[in-house]
């Protein structure tokens, strides 16, 4: 059940450069989200939302939170909303994540794909592990979140300039040497994606993908989000929209 509104924003910070953190107060949207959908987000003169994955969600205060980087005019537009601005959003959109009770879990985010990790992140607790992946120490963000709902975080960066100097496939593989996990959720580019299902797979752990695609209408009547998915034994095209953009790992096709 989505919602469309025009909501308060109350609280909005820049957590580096050219991403932004904003909390929303949405009672109803909140009250139904789950960790892994998203809201589609409308930008003033531009004719398509822009998809936003929610970043955590606070049924108590009736509050979302959204984390986007600018990528374009858009998303550019929407960060120039300020505290006590209404922001036009429909929520919340999509299948969100699997929820395991009681097992251990390894949370993956790369880039812009770490925010719904969090959200998943806060149901495990001290149960979960997120590795995160940054070019570098300056985009690296939510850290502070992650150990503040008792996760262990990991940080990687490609220069080496914060955490572990390489990729979050090398951290996945060191900490599955280590520790038990029960699933696996990630979210973040398709060659990533691609590489942590193959570890999954080898390790006999189930996998959850959170897939980042172009959206039109965002609730399945469009095919701007097609992908390829198998249904028993088939090959077929599913709605990241509205099928997604959690996929099971073994019912997605990511691509060669």
């Amino acid at each position: 059940m989505y919602t469309q509104g025009k909501y308060p924003i109350i609280k909005k910070t820049a957590i580096a450069k050219g991403i932004f953190d904003v909390t929303v107060s949405c009672p109803e949207i909140a009250q139904n989200a789950e960790p892994g959908q998203f809201a589609q987000v409308a930008a003033e003169g531009f004719f398509l939302r822009r998809p936003i994955s929610i970043c955590d969600i606070d049924k108590e205060k009736g509050t979302i939170r959204i984390v986007f980087e600018v990528r374009g005019k858009g998303t550019d537009k929407i960060s120039q909303l300020a505290c006590g601005c209404l922001i036009d959003i429909i929520a919340p959109l999509g299948n969100g994540f699997k929820k395991l009770s009681g097992k251990k879990a390894i949370c993956i985010g790369g880039g812009i794909g770490t925010p719904p990790m969090l959200g998943i992140a806060k149901v495990y607790g001290e149960n979960a592990t997120v590795i995160s992946g940054f070019r570098n120490s300056s985009v690296a963000i939510l850290q502070d979140d992650f150990k503040a709902c008792g996760a262990k975080a990991i940080l990687c960066t490609d220069d080496g300039s914060a955490g572990i100097h390489g990729f979050v496939t090398d951290a996945l593989k060191n900490e599955l040497k280590e520790n038990k996990a029960d699933i696996i959720y990630a979210c973040g580019p398709m060659g990533m994606l691609r590489a942590i299902v193959d570890i999954a797979e080898e390790n006999g752990i189930e996998c959850q993908v959170s897939l980042e695609q172009r959206m039109g209408c965002g609730v399945g009547a469009c095919l701007v989000c097609a992908c390829r998915t198998v249904k028993d034994g088939k090959e077929i095209y599913s709605h990241v929209c509205k099928d997604g953009p959690v996929f099971d790992s073994k019912e997605v096709v990511l691509g060669e």
